[in-house]
């Protein structure tokens, strides 16, 4: 059974929000342990919140001390490799989404420019529509797809004559 999608705002009810926090850290603590068995890595959790005086330290605060202390060790360079802030993370996912959207534009632009192709050859006057540019792309499609055609001939009557 599926549960229903929760809408993600401030809970202004104390003892909910209580509750919520709980439930969320038990959570948390049990993807991090999952982590630690699955992957043989080391880690650790440490949870701070208005609602407790101290904080939360999953494994242990002497394991989570060690830890850090390793860390601090790494040089600079490790320590931020594939560390990301807001905006640096945003500013990724904005470049990555452009990527693809120009991908798509492109892909889309050769679906038209092929569809208009396939139009002319049936013998819709669609060229005379098209401006320069739509016909400059448009000739090296059509070169293209005629040699398509002119190797895939060579091929099945290269098999025929076998």
């Amino acid at each position: 059974m599926s549960r229903k999608k929760i809408k993600l705002a401030y809970i202004t009810n104390d003892s909910a929000r209580k509750t919520t926090y709980k439930k969320r850290t038990k959570g948390l603590v049990k993807k991090v342990h999952e982590l630690t068995t699955l992957c043989g890595i080391e880690a650790c959790a440490i949870n701070s919140a208005d609602f407790d005086s101290q904080p939360e330290v999953w494994l242990s605060h002497a394991g989570a001390r060690c830890l850090l202390s390793e860390f601090k060790k790494l040089p600079l360079s490790k320590q931020n490799n594939k560390m990301v802030n807001q905006e640096s993370f945003l500013e990724q996912s904005l470049a990555k989404a452009t990527q693809h959207l120009r991908k798509l534009r492109k892909e889309n632009r050769q679906k038209e420019l092929k569809n208009t192709m396939f139009q002319s050859l049936n013998g819709k006057g669609i060229l005379q529509s098209l401006n320069s540019m739509d016909l400059n792309e448009l000739g090296p499609l059509v070169k293209q797809n005629l040699k398509d055609i002119d190797d895939r001939v060579r091929v099945l009557t290269k098999a025929s004559c076998s």
